[in-house]
């Protein structure tokens, strides 16, 4: 796009704003026609100029202002028709008189319009600022004035709210000292009250060579004793295999450990009597319910 002068630009914002006299707006019209680019100048002061028509609605003169106007105009005298001087004898001309000079006014004629465009021009940025600046506290406080076309779309923000985990209350927990009568514990049998999941930690007893210490529930509502499994050679061995029984049968059992080949019974049945036993006691009551809020 070419640069264009400050006449130039403010004659397309006056010719947008519609204060042009009859002879500027076909000067800038003119313009329009051969200059493309000038044209788009124009354009673009109509487009930030129309801000102020959606701020604006349309009014629609009284009646009686019509009615005032044609009364007027029929009221006006006609114009008297146009009388040509009669022709008057020649006379002889008079001596001619050099006009006294006068000062080139033009340049000041030019900025003084110049002055007037850029103070509309001025003038009505100032108005486009102040109705954007009403149009954006209309919009934050007041968006129902505004035009529908004006008005912001309403924002909908979904906000998740994560709940804490809350930890699970401590479960009661049961043991039973497993050892031969009036012996020393050789085992310590440890059994969680709500996964029912139980570990036996090693702590006096050495099976044999070629045997396995094997683990037996024996309950007077069962026909015959159950393998809970062999017991390892390390400190630990835990085990899942009570969640298929009652609680009530779990806590009142006797549990066992008899001395089997290696690697266990391959019947599901004790081949010598057990050589440690023990009974559960709870240790850790359950945690009371939380009250109700």
């Amino acid at each position: 796009m070419m640069a264009y002068s400050e006449d130039h630009i403010a004659l397309a914002a006056e010719y947008a704003l519609g204060t042009l006299d009859a002879d500027e707006r076909a000067q800038v019209e003119t313009m329009m026609s051969i200059d493309k680019d000038f044209m788009v100048m124009v354009e673009a002061w109509q487009y930030r100029l129309g801000v102020l028509n959606q701020m604006v609605g349309s009014v629609e003169p009284r009646p009686e202002l019509w009615d005032k106007i044609k009364l007027a105009i029929g009221r006006a005298e006609p114009q008297a028709p146009l009388v040509l001087p009669e022709a008057q004898p020649a006379l002889v001309p008079p001596p001619i008189v050099e006009p006294p000079t006068v000062a080139d006014t033009s340049n000041v004629v030019r900025f003084a319009k110049q002055a007037r465009r850029w103070r509309n021009v001025a003038t009505v940025a100032t108005a486009i600022a102040a109705a954007l600046v009403a149009m954006i506290a209309l919009g934050a406080y007041q968006p129902d004035l505004l035009p529908d076309g004006l008005r912001p779309k309403p924002r909908t923000q979904v906000v998740e709210v994560k709940t804490p985990p809350t930890s699970a209350p401590p479960s009661a927990q049961y043991v039973a000292v497993l050892q031969s009568q009036g012996g020393a514990p050789a085992f310590i049998l440890t059994v969680d009250g709500a996964s029912k999941n139980f570990t036996v930690r090693k702590v006096g007893a050495a099976a044999e060579p070629g045997k396995s210490f094997e683990l037996w529930l024996i309950s007077d509502k069962l026909p015959r004793p159950r393998s809970l499994g062999v017991i390892g050679g390390g400190d630990f061995t835990a085990r899942a295999v009570l969640a298929s029984y009652d609680t009530e049968v779990i806590n009142a059992a006797t549990y066992a450990v008899t001395l089997e080949q290696a690697g266990g019974s391959l019947d599901g049945n004790p081949h010598s009597a057990p050589v440690f036993t023990g009974k559960l006691i709870e240790t850790v009551p359950p945690a009371a319910p939380a009250p109700a809020r």
